[in-house]
């Protein structure tokens, strides 16, 4: 069955494997999805990501979580921008998340980056989540 919205599953996703105390959890795959994955991992909220088959020879991506002296890493994930609903955000108004404790994932015209790499090229794009 096809997803209304699956950046918003696989956010839901990490959420709940966090909850469980998972150390990793699968989705399928994407571009947009891997390219999401790389911006949380290089600003520290998951160990990794990787690409592979699985068992009916479908791509999909297992997420290794992150845990800091047994507490989650990542303390919210919200999805800020939905297909019911899409958030734009200019290079002068990107929204801080927690006054700069969190990070806001960008879908600009330079990529997905986050608010620090936007305001840096000076790019806005759509707010795809809010991560703390």
């Amino acid at each position: 069955m096809p997803l209304s919205d699956p950046l918003g599953d696989m956010l839901t996703r990490i959420r709940n494997g966090q909850m469980r105390r998972l150390a990793t959890v699968k989705c399928p795959a994407s571009k947009a999805r891997e390219n999401v994955l790389a911006v949380l991992q290089r600003e520290g909220y998951i160990r990794g990501h990787q690409r592979r088959k699985d068992e009916a020879g479908r791509d999909e991506l297992v997420i290794e979580l992150k845990y800091h002296e047994g507490r989650p890493v990542i303390r919210s994930v919200k999805r800020v921008s939905r297909p019911g609903r899409r958030v734009y955000s200019q290079a002068s108004a990107i929204p801080r998340v927690f006054d700069g404790l969190g990070i806001a994932v960008l879908s600009t015209p330079k990529g997905i980056v986050s608010d620090q790499e936007a305001r840096k090229l000076n790019v806005g794009g759509e707010v795809i989540c809010n991560v703390f």
